[in-house]
């Protein structure tokens, strides 16, 4: 018989000007991070402007967060798709959302980023069973996150770029995570112009991303990789791409 490590999973809840909003399930690592980049990705704040204090309780249970404006509990939260079940307020409806041409990727960019995200993930080969994803200027991963749930990671990003002062548009997004419609709202919201997964995207988040510019490519592999909308942001011409039968995918190989 072998010891193993266990990944962590708690219930963190988050507290907005003094009342109770919801309880993240998550792993309880950059709770800071976590919160604000969820209000961030949320719409509820812009930048660190917006936010008056941060602090994480000394038993790392909940976050309380004050803002400099006034500010309502959401009324109806939706459940998202995926592990942890997250959850958001955002209106997909009425949140018109777009991002720059931002940077280009060759093939070899896409693969050698891939290779720096799995290099990055510290929890998972400890203990496997969590979620990674990063950011990158389209030649090096910026900042990495981890967490049990692959929505948490997106925000814990949005976050340390926000209490970091970093610019989060016009850049790449990587995650080891399938691509739902509500991840690729949180990309969306950060600015990205490319999102990257290791797994799939949803049929939902294909036909967002081509609403909003953003080129997506999924099932990321050292020597293959899938794109799904705009495809121009990767270079060389796709004359160099075989299509798939339906015309708006095609597949690197």
């Amino acid at each position: 018989m072998t010891e193993a490590n266990v990944i962590v999973e708690a219930p963190v809840s988050l507290t907005v000007n003094g009342r109770p909003w919801l309880a993240f399930m998550c792993t309880p690592h950059d709770l800071e991070a976590l919160a604000i980049g969820f209000l961030f990705t949320e719409g509820v704040i812009e930048s660190m402007a917006d936010i008056a204090m941060v602090q994480v309780c000394s038993q790392g249970k909940n976050v309380d967060v004050w803002l400099h404006h006034s500010v309502s509990v959401p009324e109806h939260w939706t459940r998202t798709s995926g592990c942890s079940g997250g959850l958001t307020a955002a209106d997909f409806d009425h949140t018109p959302l777009s991002v720059s041409d931002g940077v280009k990727l060759a093939p070899e960019d896409i693969q050698r980023l891939i290779r720096q995200l799995f290099e990055s993930q510290t929890l998972y080969q400890e203990t496997g069973g969590v979620h990674a994803s990063a950011l990158s200027d389209g030649q090096r991963i910026c900042i990495s996150a981890e967490d049990i749930g692959r929505h948490n990671t997106l925000d814990k990003i949005a976050g340390q770029c926000l209490l970091n002062r970093l610019v989060m548009s016009e850049s790449v997004l990587l995650t080891t995570g399938r691509i739902s419609s509500d991840m690729l709202r949180k990309a969306a919201r950060m600015g990205t112009s490319i999102v990257i997964s290791r797994t799939s995207p949803t049929s939902l988040s294909i036909s967002l991303a081509e609403q909003w510019g953003i080129t997506l490519v999924g099932y990321a592999r050292r020597d293959r990789f899938n794109v799904y909308t705009h495809p121009w942001r990767i270079v060389p011409p796709l004359s160099q791409f075989e299509r798939w039968q339906e015309p708006s995918v095609l597949a690197m190989v």
